[in-house]
């Protein structure tokens, strides 16, 4: 468990006994599949390390349109800014199939951080790594046009095949409309956007994924 800790950007750079001190306050929960986890505008209190399963992350406007923000797997992690503010969670996250989660909750990390200052300096360097990449990354979304946020997307979520060194894996495979949430597009101008992808040979579909074969052009 403490190597899992160990992945998620927040505890980086943390040695072992320091991760083992975070895990003795931590818990394990399983949910069913389509469980609301956490719901934008809750109280946060809670870091939810993904042991198994996936779990979709979405906003909700006030009209009912869902905008997916993230889909995430084991290995992955979702609410950490609720171990250090007060403030209501900022989006909402849903199971897509049976999941189990190591919690860590807000009032026993923070017992951490008083007691280990050494832990709360590096905790503060990572924090403000993670706030520097979420601005670029916000800088080039608001510069990309549909099909340069639709690619951004696709590799942003691919992992390398194994198979072939030179191919990337979108697995499980989005549908349309899920992209078009993360993009901030319709379903049917995605669906434009992978079939010419699919026709320029860069990408195929399979059953269940996605497989990118060589890299996606800047522009379309």
């Amino acid at each position: 468990m403490d190597r899992q800790l160990a992945n998620i950007p927040l505890f980086a750079g943390l040695e072992a006994d320091e991760l083992s001190v975070i895990y003795e306050g931590a818990s394990v929960r399983g949910f069913p599949r389509n469980t609301i986890i956490i719901h934008e505008g809750d109280d946060s209190d809670s870091l939810f390390l993904i042991l198994s399963g996936r779990v979709k992350v979405f906003l909700t406007s006030e009209k009912g349109r869902e905008v997916i923000l993230n889909t995430q797997g084991a290995g992955e992690y979702f609410g950490e800014l609720a171990l250090l503010d007060d403030l209501p969670r900022s989006a909402s996250v849903i199971t897509a199939e049976r999941c189990q989660f190591c919690v860590i909750a807000k009032s026993a990390f923070q017992e951490v951080l008083l007691e280990h200052p050494v832990i709360a300096l590096k905790v503060i360097k990572n924090l403000t790594r993670r706030v520097r990449a979420l601005t670029d990354s916000v800088k080039n979304l608001a510069l990309l046009d549909v099909y340069g946020r639709v690619a951004r997307t696709l590799l942003g979520i691919a992992v390398p095949c194994e198979e072939d060194e030179g191919r990337m894996i979108v697995e499980p495979k989005p549908t349309h409309q899920d992209i078009g949430k993360m993009v901030g597009a319709s379903r049917e101008m995605v669906t434009r956007i992978m079939k010419d992808l699919v026709v320029g040979g860069y990408v195929h579909v399979e059953n269940e994924r996605i497989v990118i074969h060589q890299k996606l052009p800047r522009s379309w």
